[in-house]
């Protein structure tokens, strides 16, 4: 479990919400102004132990690049260490980083003009600095996390669309067809603890279940409707009907409240997982390296919609991004950089996870180690998916999965139903919104 937690921490590196949608203000700022250039000169690079590999490919391949390449924990798990140096960095007036990689939280502070010299430490990318041509061959909506004000601040490294997981194998001995639906869903989760209790369809037991399953029925749990208000509205009938299909499933026994990545389930039920609605890389880090579930097995279908509804939605479980430092006096090294890390087939083709770039994405689809593990061709579910992520779940301030882990998961223990908790984890969610500066929208 200890190596589960490293992979889990190292996919989940600089995520938070990372698919959320931050809306740009009605005016832009003034034309970027870099400060004196030195090409040639030395660019500290700031990465995670994850994405360290590549960086250290990217100068192996580019010796004429000076680099010093520090590792730091990449904002994983909410932390502040990259805002709070750069507070400092503002103060003492210089120590900035060249590039940094970062979740989509660190966007929103580092978008905004912050000490002395009221400049934003991140750079706009898209004023001459990166092709338009570009930036649009992102996955719809990937990049939205990286803007505000009109302009986008990083490059999306990678994204987690949500998928319907499932064993084929199991699927096929008890005579299922797999849903397509939610309420098909529901309906076989019911069948299933009828027929072979023990197995499960899902888990909402982890600190990033509810971006599984309310993100992708369109909850407005986390939805700014201004730069800095936010709606959160978990009595929407999007939030309701989720809640009330998952405490009919947690009743009958075929989705558990304990998560999937807690101590000894994977020794004890990793093999009786019939289903998973989960992020892409569910299938290697989940199914492959903590359930041990043999090759050949377990398959991936396109997210669910609900009936009467046109138009798919899935949620995000993942992705970090890379930023380019305003302060940097070598803004060309450093943006040829971060356009490598993010959109090069040679650095994306191998990567851990599902680039956000499309172009690298089908490279790395291409690769045989991120296909040949599954019963099925996983390619054209992923390559839907990832157009499919809502961006009403806001990209903000603050974690989403701070008020679902200190209040919704307790509760569920407790043996209390989703839908009784959904009004204290809405107080929960305000309460942190107006800690770090939120205006709460009226319903």
């Amino acid at each position: 479990m200890a190596l589960l937690s490293l992979a889990t921490a190292a996919v989940l590196a600089g995520c938070a919400s990372a698919e959320q949608s931050t809306p740009a203000a009605s005016a832009s700022p003034a034309g970027f102004q870099p400060v004196a250039q030195t090409d040639g000169s030395q660019i500290t690079v700031w990465a995670d132990s994850t994405r360290l590999p590549a960086v250290q490919q990217y100068q192996k391949s580019h010796p004429a690049v000076k680099m010093d390449i520090v590792t730091y924990d990449g904002s994983a798990n909410g932390s502040t260490y990259l805002q709070t140096k750069v507070q400092l960095f503002d103060r003492t007036g210089n120590g900035w980083p060249d590039v940094v990689f970062g979740s989509p939280t660190d966007v929103t502070w580092a978008s905004r003009p912050t000490g002395p010299s009221a400049t934003a430490f991140a750079a706009p990318l898209d004023q001459n600095l990166v092709p338009k041509q570009t930036l649009d061959g992102f996955a719809k909506g990937s990049l939205e996390p990286c803007q505000a004000n009109g302009h986008t601040y990083c490059m999306r490294n990678d994204i987690a669309q949500v998928v319907l997981w499932y064993n084929k194998a199991l699927m096929d001995r008890f005579g299922y067809e797999v849903p397509t639906t939610w309420e098909q869903y529901e309906a076989l989760g019911e069948k299933v603890a009828k027929e072979h209790p023990g197995y499960l369809v899902g888990s909402i037991g982890d600190t990033n279940s509810q971006e599984s399953y309310f993100w992708s029925s369109k909850c407005p749990a986390f939805n700014l409707v201004g730069p800095d208000t936010l709606k959160v509205d978990l009595a929407d009938a999007n939030c309701t009907r989720m809640a009330t299909l998952l405490d009919k499933l947690i009743a009958a026994k075929a989705v558990t409240t304990q998560g999937f990545f807690s101590q000894g389930f994977a020794k004890e039920g990793g093999g009786k997982v019939l289903m998973a609605n989960g992020p892409s890389w569910y299938g290697q880090y989940l199914f492959n390296s903590a359930f041990k579930v043999p090759a050949g097995q377990i398959a991936a279908a396109a997210p669910l919609t609900w009936e009467g509804e046109s138009d798919g939605a899935t949620g995000n479980v993942g992705g970090g991004v890379w930023m380019v430092s305003s302060h940097s006096k070598n803004l060309k090294a450093s943006t040829d950089l971060v356009t490598w890390l993010t959109t090069s087939d040679e650095n994306q083709a191998n990567a851990p996870t599902y680039p956000a770039y499309v172009p690298a994405a089908k490279a790395w689809l291409a690769n045989p180690v991120n296909k040949e593990y599954f019963a099925t061709d996983i390619g054209d579910v992923f390559q839907k998916a990832a157009d499919l992520v809502w961006t009403g779940w806001s990209n903000t301030r603050f974690s989403d999965a701070t008020a679902w882990s200190s209040v919704v998961l307790p509760a569920l223990t407790e043996g209390k139903t989703l839908s009784e908790t959904l009004p204290q984890w809405q107080t929960a969610i305000i309460d942190e919104a107006k800690s770090v500066g939120y205006t709460i929208a009226a319903k």
